[in-house]
């Protein structure tokens, strides 16, 4: 997946295109639709389907005290996009200078100037340029004079609308299944594998370890069933994941999610790139009296996590 990171760098001869704008963070269902719409269009006419981003969230530039943790990287989302119908990918920086720009501004410069837009579709609560001063009608209206059609897709499956506040809200309330419904596939977090404190392996269910990053959304502290893949093979790997900081010991204060492979213990993946995917949970984070006790609830859990994973 091509991804430019600002306006030089897309090419000059790239031709007309169809474009779909907006933060498409996730890449949730409604995303989706917005994307096969303008897939139909690219395919009809001979267009490059281009989606256009921004990089960082808008709110994290104009509002930094309310900017909401992101559920994908840049070069996730762009990968996601590009699962979804995407050739390529605009990640427009943001500032201030770019928050400043009028409707037709943007258009001009993002639309007109850069990508050589045929059609644009975007959601139906679009809305862009000084102030959110620009709508889907806006969009129109400047379409109609500088050549390309526009149109604005619901984003809602019936009594669901789809959206990435939705799905953060799933995820702090631990409801990953409600999270994966309106995406359209379990939730994920990427990182590399870090030597944690090894309390897993002396109790017999050794752990891959990823920091959890705070501007990355996880779910809520608990145990849940899902998946571990390695990057770098695409292996996966059935697994029982707790996010939190085990509060039956002293000492951890990083949220962490750990990630027991079932039945595996002879995995190496320190500095491994992994992608841990969540299905159900479980349980929420307890302090345990004894270690004895852990040990038996982890068995219990383990066992639920296999019957899920198995169905």
């Amino acid at each position: 997946m091509q991804i430019w990171r600002s306006l030089d760098d897309v090419p000059a001869d790239l031709g007309r295109t169809a474009v779909v704008i907006g933060n498409f963070d996730g890449v949730h269902l409604g995303h989706r639709r917005v994307l096969a719409r303008a897939r139909d269009l690219a395919d009809r006419d001979g267009l490059t389907l281009v989606a256009v981003t921004f990089d960082p969230h808008p709110m994290a530039v104009l509002r930094p005290e309310h900017a909401p943790s992101t559920l994908t990287s840049i070069e996730v989302r762009a990968e996601l996009l590009g699962d979804a119908g995407a050739d390529a990918v605009l990640a427009v920086p943001f500032d201030l200078d770019v928050a400043g720009w009028e409707p037709e501004e943007f258009v001009l410069r993002v639309l007109v100037d850069t990508l050589e837009a045929a059609a644009v579709v975007v959601g139906a609560n679009f809305r862009f340029g000084r102030k959110a001063a620009g709508d889907v009608a806006t969009l129109a209206l400047l379409g109609q004079r500088h050549d390309f059609t526009a149109e604005g897709i619901p984003l809602d499956g019936g009594p669901m609308v789809w959206s990435s506040t939705y799905v953060r809200t799933c995820l702090a309330t631990g409801d990953v299944a409600g999270a994966a419904e309106a995406l359209g596939r379990p939730y994920a977090v990427r990182g590399i594998v870090v030597r944690g404190d090894q309390r897993g392996r002396e109790l017999g269910y050794p752990t891959a370890n990823v920091p959890t990053d705070g501007l990355t959304a996880a779910p809520a502290d608990g145990v849940y069933a899902g998946w571990l893949r390695r990057l770098d093979t695409g292996e996966t790997f059935p697994a029982a994941i707790s996010v939190g900081t085990n509060p039956t010991f002293d000492g951890v204060r990083e949220r962490r999610v750990e990630s027991y492979v079932l039945d595996r213990t002879d995995l190496e993946l320190y500095g491994v790139e992994v992608e841990v995917s969540f299905v159900d949970r479980l349980r929420g984070m307890v302090a345990f009296e004894s270690v004895e006790k852990l040990i038996v609830q982890m068995d219990a859990d383990v066992d639920r996590a296999r019957v899920l994973l198995s169905s």
